[in-house]
């Protein structure tokens, strides 16, 4: 996840019985994940042949979460510089070290930065992988091949560490990220970038247009929760 400074105010592109239907839901899947997380101290996932320990104040693995981590295994190439925006228990980087032997993780949370190091040397990749904390960009140097952001979904004001993994107050994080993100690229530069439907997709495709990105669908699927239908996507983004 990541956080910024100098939150804006964001008017959801939608109608605003939808607005208040997706606070709704965030609400439900909110109390739902504090539920979850206050059962143990750390939840154990088995995930596209790999393990992974997420803590309670790490946001975890979800029943769509290979959408993008599918697109990850098929698209590094060996040679790729890799940067995992808002890394969380390390999953994305993880696995893009299967293939890549530069890739850093970054996230706003010390504790998703702690998990996701344990985790790359549970999975043998720590000398592949490197974490450190970083607010969107302002502790990353260089250009990367392949930059991958599964971003906070929600423009809502985030109550705890665990819930700034789904909501970025404002939609200040995404907003930065794309506004920069184009200058970090490399030549072949190119992202992989997850969102659906409980947000504002309509905002991401026009941060995308206005980066100059286009945008292919890798991956969909959708999910049904309250009796309403959440589309996801995993997108490839290149200049």
């Amino acid at each position: 996840m990541t956080e910024s400074t100098g939150v804006t105010t964001h008017v959801p592109m939608m109608p605003p019985e939808q607005a208040d239907r997706l606070k709704e839901w965030h609400e439900n899947a909110y109390r739902a994940a504090l539920a979850e997380a206050g059962k143990a101290d750390a939840q154990t996932f088995d995930y596209l042949g790999r393990t992974f320990v997420v803590p309670p104040q790490v946001h975890p693995i979800t029943a769509v979460s290979h959408l993008l981590g599918q697109a990850v295994l098929a698209e590094v190439r060996p040679d790729d510089r890799v940067l995992d925006m808002g890394t969380g228990c390390g999953v994305n980087a993880i696995l893009a070290a299967s293939a890549s032997t530069d890739v850093l993780g970054v996230d706003v949370n010390p504790d998703a930065v702690e998990a996701a190091a344990a985790n790359a040397r549970r999975n043998g990749v720590a000398d592949r992988a490197a974490f450190r904390r970083s607010d969107v960009f302002s502790e990353v140097d260089g250009v990367f091949d392949l930059v991958i952001f599964d971003p906070p979904f929600r423009w809502f004001a985030p109550r705890s560490l665990l819930e700034r993994a789904s909501t970025d107050a404002g939609y200040t994080t995404l907003t930065w990220f794309f506004r920069e993100v184009r200058g970090r690229l490399t030549q072949r530069g190119r992202l992989l970038v997850f969102f659906g439907t409980s947000g504002d997709l309509a905002y991401l495709h026009r941060l995308s247009d206005e980066a100059g990105f286009a945008r292919e669908v890798l991956a969909q699927d959708s999910l049904v929760r309250d009796g309403w239908e959440v589309e996801y996507y995993t997108y490839r983004l290149t200049p």
